[in-house]
């Protein structure tokens, strides 16, 4: 069976940790053995990034400033994790792929960096390059709040740097991924993220087995 790319998307606190991690039990079931990985951080140098980036005062850097990083870490990211894996028929699921950067820099920030720049970074690193599959998970903006805040109780290095900024910025990014869901229902699915963790994995795996044919 040749690989697939599979992405989780969607805002703070939305559970995609727990679901990746289902999905991948899964996967194993079925004699599947995924690749796990994550931006920003799926590798040694990307975890230098996601500390500058998730960490600290969120206004340390400006929205362009913030995508010149993702992307170094997108490129590094390919290079070293997704496209070797994928070459050797390898499964893999990343925990955030572009749509976050198009998410979260274009809609959260009220389109203070121009699509088309997001869309040429896009082209120079990775081409025509796009995941088989992305689930996004859709949650209230303020029970996603509650949900990462309750978390970062138990975290050594609190990874808070976005979910310090105003609800208004967490609407935005709701709108967004739900906006790019739309623009690309062949690749794109929305799962609601509220209901309870046993509920949303059925409906993952629904999906993956309709769309992918596990």
């Amino acid at each position: 069976m040749s690989g697939r790319f599979i992405t989780f998307e969607g805002g703070d606190g939305c559970g995609k940790s727990t679901q990746v991690k289902l999905l991948a039990e899964y996967l194993q079931s079925k004699g599947i053995m995924p690749v796990l990985t994550k931006e920003p951080g799926g590798t040694p140098e990307g975890q230098v990034l996601r500390q500058l980036l998730v960490t600290g005062d969120k206004d340390k850097f400006d929205a362009i400033s913030e995508c010149l990083l993702y992307y170094a870490d997108r490129r590094n990211h390919l290079n070293k994790v997704v496209w070797p894996a994928l070459k050797a028929d390898k499964w893999v699921i990343s925990d955030r792929y572009a749509d976050s950067t198009e998410a979260y820099q274009y809609y959260g920030y009220d389109k203070r960096v121009d699509i088309s720049v997001l869309n040429g970074l896009y082209k120079i690193v990775a081409g025509d390059f796009k995941p088989d599959l992305t689930i996004i998970l859709d949650i209230e903006p303020e029970v996603g709040m509650r949900r990462s805040f309750a978390k970062a109780e138990t975290m050594e290095v609190k990874e808070l740097r976005f979910e310090s900024r105003q609800m208004e910025f967490h609407q935005n990014l709701r709108r967004g991924f739900l906006e790019i869901a739309a623009r690309e229902p062949e690749r794109c699915v929305v799962i609601n993220a509220d209901a309870d963790i046993e509920t949303v994995h059925r409906q993952i795996l629904r999906i993956v087995e309709e769309r992918l044919g596990v």
